[in-house]
């Protein structure tokens, strides 16, 4: 038996020779059989391979048609979409006349800046006529030159010019507006050749997540695209306009991109930029749209009418308290019926009071604005399908929807002391809109007063409610006016406001 130290090391030497060949050889049949990558030395990058799956393919994406260029060359879907859109987006440039003081503050000169009216704090300061100019943009939607904007970037307007994507300036005139959902509808005037119309989504199909493009001209500079995500849809009670169902984005909009287009990677139109929530004045990204197919049904009945003509259901509504959810036992969304106009389209489809609609079509009703908003956004003579609660029991319930009579509608006054006076009554949407409280029952609600009129000077504002005319309460707006017209000399009125009454007198 060998047991020399030398012969046992030799032996120990070879042993570990054969098992490193072993080892790098296995590595060398894995990498080949597995596509796993062998180990490398310390000293060198170490880079792992993920192993080859026997996983199925994903199927092709379909790609849409505009996605390919004149050439026939793919490019990127986004960069596809903003180059094709960027042709249906204009900048609209507007002229009014407005009245200034020539001393104003520095807050009035912050909203002069921004394009806001200044408003007549009846401090009787020295007025000029000045000529003002906003900017904003706007989207053709047909190839005759109708174009969608906001109603606020040509309210006023004396004139209104169209830039087009080529650089060609057109000008535009007012087809209707409707401020309550701050939707305006322009018609270039004139032959114009070569229009692109960007077509209209379905935004009820728009989903949560979604990828949107913003174009529009913040501060002036045409043809500025951003990109974000739907970040929620349905947005409403934000108190801008009277019928809100907005689509909110992060896609960046600034002052000046109101009434430009929100754009799917479809390249349809799936909202008209509005507004944004800021602090600061520029994009926090938060920003508003109105959707298509409300901006749609405003435009198809500005159209064929001339004018905006809105579902009518003849309903008192109220949102349903943690009190009132308790004792009607609901569970989830709803909103409660608390009046149901006699031989209105509610009364005959069989609407009672107490009933609580939890969907109107397809729409959840989750809160007073969001079912007006729903009933407005449809024509007179739709029918809907209601999904009501009613004594703890489903009720399906169909409806045809009227005409909003003109009642509804803010009424404007010119008579002596009522220039420039608007008033409208006290119905759920003024409650809604100016914060009113549930024991103001009576009275016509203030909506809007001209500079230099004498109820501007006798300090009336838009919310004010008018309870009295010479001492004698009124309850809707034709007995106001009447109130108003037929006495002579000093006016003396009851008014509410912030949660106080008080007595104003003006002639």
């Amino acid at each position: 038996m060998n047991d020399h130290p030398i012969s046992h090391r030799f032996h120990a030497f070879l042993s570990r020779r054969w098992l490193a060949v072993l080892t790098i050889l296995a590595a060398i049949f894995a990498a080949w059989r597995f596509g796993v990558t062998p180990p490398v030395q310390a000293d060198q990058p170490r880079v792992l391979a993920a192993p080859q799956l026997d996983v199925p393919a994903a199927p092709p994406v379909a790609r849409p048609a505009l996605t390919q260029t004149a050439e026939g060359n793919s490019l990127t879907i986004v960069s596809d979409v903003a180059e094709l859109a960027v042709q249906s987006v204009v900048n609209i440039s507007t002229t009014k006349m407005v009245q200034v003081r020539e001393q104003m503050s520095p807050e009035d000169m912050m909203r002069r800046f921004w394009g806001m009216r200044v408003p007549d704090r009846g401090d009787g300061g020295d007025k000029q006529v000045e000529r003002a100019n906003s900017l904003g943009s706007g989207v053709i939607v047909s190839s005759d030159g109708v174009i969608l904007t906001n109603n606020h970037v040509i309210d006023g307007a004396t004139t209104i010019k169209v830039k087009l994507s080529d650089g060609r300036e057109v000008i535009a005139k007012v087809v209707g507006t409707d401020p309550r959902s701050d939707v305006a509808v322009l018609r270039l005037e004139g032959k114009v050749e070569g229009l692109k119309a960007l077509p209209l989504a379905e935004t009820e199909k728009l989903r949560l997540g979604e990828v949107v493009l913003a174009i529009g001209s913040p501060f002036g500079l045409s043809q500025t695209v951003t990109m974000g995500i739907v970040s929620a849809k349905g947005r409403a009670d934000l108190r801008i306009v009277d019928y809100e169902d907005f689509i909110q984005t992060d896609a960046a909009i600034n002052p000046g991109n109101s009434g430009g287009a929100l754009v799917n990677l479809r390249g349809e139109l799936v909202g008209i930029n509005t507004a944004i929530f800021s602090k600061s004045g520029g994009s926090q990204g938060i920003g508003f749209a109105i959707p298509a197919n409300m901006a749609r049904s405003v435009m198809d009945s500005v159209l064929k009418n001339g004018k905006v003509s809105r579902g009518f259901l003849g309903v008192g509504i109220q949102e349903m308290t943690e009190e009132l959810q308790q004792e009607f036992h609901l569970q989830g969304a709803g909103v409660l019926v608390s009046d149901v106009q006699p031989g209105g389209p509610a009364d005959k489809a069989g609407l009672k009071r107490g009933d609580i609609v939890q969907k109107l079509g397809d729409q959840v009703m989750d809160s007073p604005r969001r079912l007006r908003a729903v009933v407005g956004m449809h024509a007179a003579g739709t029918k809907l399908q209601a999904a009501v609660l009613r004594d703890g029991k489903p009720v399906t319930i169909d409806v045809v929807l009227g005409e909003a009579p003109d009642a509804q509608a803010p009424k404007k006054l010119s008579t002596g002391a009522l220039d420039g006076l608007t008033v409208a009554p006290i119905d759920d949407q003024a409650r809604q809109k100016y914060e009113l409280p549930p024991q103001i029952g009576q009275g016509v609600v203030v909506t809007d007063v001209a500079d230099q009129t004498p109820a501007a000077r006798a300090g009336l504002q838009p919310g004010d409610v008018v309870l009295e005319v010479n001492r004698h309460p009124v309850q809707s707006v034709a007995e106001f006016q009447k109130a108003m017209t037929t006495v002579k000399g000093r006016i003396l009125l009851l008014v509410y406001r912030d949660g106080g009454a008080f007595y104003l007198a003006l002639r």
